[in-house]
């Protein structure tokens, strides 16, 4: 496990060396990718954050207001919409369909990070603000044609409190050996289950398996019954629990014993299609 921890960090030296600001936060995923997270999930969400807990809200679709102890919000795969009326601090978005970015961002929001490079090439993220470290790991897309983009998506990561929790955006294929180094090892994951849009299920099952996060939540389904043809296909490896609330409020604390699927209520999708 040791090895795997020293090859993680060599690969995410080779990929993002030339990128990363040399005061840049050592990152916590790949420190920690020869032991394993603590993430656990508390039934009630607290109003004000304490220093180790980091507040989850489901906006709908693919979005997701993630909430850091010192007050910094970011809003992932964001097309304009957070559920929220304050503008959060950090956008993140993938050129996977309109759904999942816009071109159009308020300019009162500070930190604009598109997990494409329209100049073409991969996207180069590693940026701290506030308590909170943010990067991204490419991954190709496929366009409306069945064309490759290379480099479309972007799995984002962001560690904060802690804890190392990642998006996988529109994810269209398995991550190689390469992309599993550079993410590290989870504590929380947000998955696209359509099975159709993006990676089918047995597919995504298999880099859930892979990624090892304690804490599954699955996000971009179109309604429940998608939902549930995901859910049906899980083995005894993941649990299945449904939290009260859209929101909700993780800490680490103590590492449950196997990784667990947690549904979060509410808009699955505010949009009619992708």
């Amino acid at each position: 496990m040791a090895n795997i921890g020293r090859v993680a960090t060599i690969l995410f030296v080779l990929f993002f060396g030339v990128m990363a600001p040399a005061e840049a936060r050592p990152s916590r995923c790949l420190a920690m990718a020869n032991t394993f997270p603590q993430a656990i999930f508390v039934n009630q969400p607290s109003a004000k954050l304490d220093e180790g807990e980091v507040k989850l809200t489901f906006a709908g679709h693919s979005t997701f207001l993630i909430e850091s102890p010192k007050g910094v919000t970011i809003a992932t795969d964001y097309s304009g919409y957070t559920g929220v009326t304050d503008l959060p601090q950090v956008v993140t978005m993938n050129h996977a369909h309109e759904t999942h970015y816009t071109d159009f961002v308020d300019p009162r929001i500070p930190h604009v990070l598109r997990g494409w490079n329209p100049q073409g090439g991969a996207a180069r993220h590693d940026v701290e603000v506030g308590d909170v470290q943010i990067r991204n790991v490419p991954t190709d897309i496929r366009s409306w044609s069945g064309a490759v983009e290379p480099f479309g998506n972007s799995i984002f990561i962001f560690e904060l409190a802690g804890l190392c929790i990642g998006h996988l955006g529109h994810l269209h294929h398995t991550p190689t050996p390469q992309h599993f180094g550079m993410i590290g090892l989870l504590d929380v994951v947000m998955v696209p289950v359509d099975g159709t849009y993006t990676l089918n299920h047995e597919s995504m099952i298999g880099v859930l398996k892979s990624l090892r996060a304690r804490m599954i939540i699955p996000m971009h389904y179109f309604s429940a019954n998608t939902l549930a043809g995901f859910l049906a296909r899980l083995d005894e490896t993941f649990p299945i629990k449904t939290h009260a609330s859209k929101t909700i409020t993780i800490s680490e604390e103590t590492l449950p014993k196997v990784s667990t699927i947690v549904v979060l209520p509410g808009s699955h999708s505010f949009y009619d299609e992708d």
